[in-house]
């Protein structure tokens, strides 16, 4: 009875080491591994982690044809997180750089070239529309607009402004009111209404925050124009 012990560890020993020959034979020497891969990971392999998603210019989830420029609007939250403009990769509008202001935060861009052209804020609360009609009136053929609400970007706006916006591409400008949230791309002598809008409207009962509705976050890829249509 005292030999019952050793003799049952010797039985497992010998069955192991039939075992790991016949594994040998079968997968030409990789019985080692074989065992090892059974014994150390509990038979099955181990689970690989999956691959982050390739984020690629302004965040966007797939990279832009070429001759096409990637860009990221996002809104203003209430009046207390600024909005922010992305193009190509570069942030032309944040809080961080300290360049928004309350109203319409517009970005001006050459769209043959893609080339930054101008920054300008314009407060629509309190501010002068006569400023952003200045601003709006010369526009060149082809020039791209780009535009992100915060706070209020309507009260001060007129028909003529609401015309001009409109034939930027845009269609929302004729019912954008107090407080909404507001994000588009339109370019002057756009022949059809812009693909790329947003607009939440202000309402008491929908509203993300007491006073103002959610901010609004729009991306995609704008064409070039080529240079003999500019």
């Amino acid at each position: 009875m005292r030999l019952a012990g050793p003799l049952r560890a010797a039985v497992v020993l010998l069955l192991l080491g039939l075992t790991w020959l016949l594994a040998s034979t079968i997968l030409k020497g990789d019985g080692t591994s074989l065992l090892a891969r059974f014994f150390f990971r509990g038979g099955s392999e181990e689970p690989t982690a999956e691959p982050k998603p390739h984020k690629y210019k302004c965040g966007l989830s797939a990279p832009c044809p070429q001759k096409h420029l990637a860009f990221r609007l996002v809104s203003g939250a209430a009046n207390v997180i600024g909005p922010k403009i992305c193009l190509e990769d570069k942030i032309l509008v944040s809080s961080v750089k300290n360049n928004v202001g309350r109203g319409l935060n517009i970005a001006l861009v050459n769209g043959v070239s893609g080339e930054l052209l101008e920054i300008k804020s314009f407060d629509m609360w309190a501010g002068d529309v006569a400023d952003l009609l200045k601003f709006l009136r010369p526009l060149h053929e082809g020039t791209l607009v780009f535009v992100a609400s915060f706070d209020d970007p309507a009260t001060k706006l007129n028909d003529e402004a609401r015309a001009l916006f409109g034939e930027l591409g845009s269609t929302a400008v004729k019912e954008l009111g107090f407080r909404d949230s507001w994000v588009f791309v339109g370019a002057k002598g756009i022949e059809n209404k812009s693909p790329f809008e947003q607009r939440m409207k202000n309402s008491k009962s929908t509203n993300k925050y007491e006073g103002w509705p959610e901010s609004l976050e729009m991306d995609g890829c704008i064409p070039l124009r080529a240079a003999q249509d500019s």
